[in-house]
């Protein structure tokens, strides 16, 4: 049962994706922008961490 769930889950959101990309493009690439700057922030978090512990963790 938990096997079917999780494929209409992927599904459900495979064409929810799609229905922004295609009402509203701009939109859409609004979101995949803010999706990249979290995930470049994320990095820089995980790299200024690792630069701490590298320096000591003062």
């Amino acid at each position: 049962m938990a096997v079917n769930s999780k494929k209409i889950a992927v599904y459900v959101l495979v064409v929810f994706v799609l229905y922004v990309i295609i009402t509203d493009p701009a939109k859409a690439a609004d979101y995949v922008q803010i999706g990249f700057e979290g995930i470049s922030d994320a990095a820089k978090a995980v790299g200024d961490f690792f630069t701490w512990l590298a320096d000591g963790a003062d």
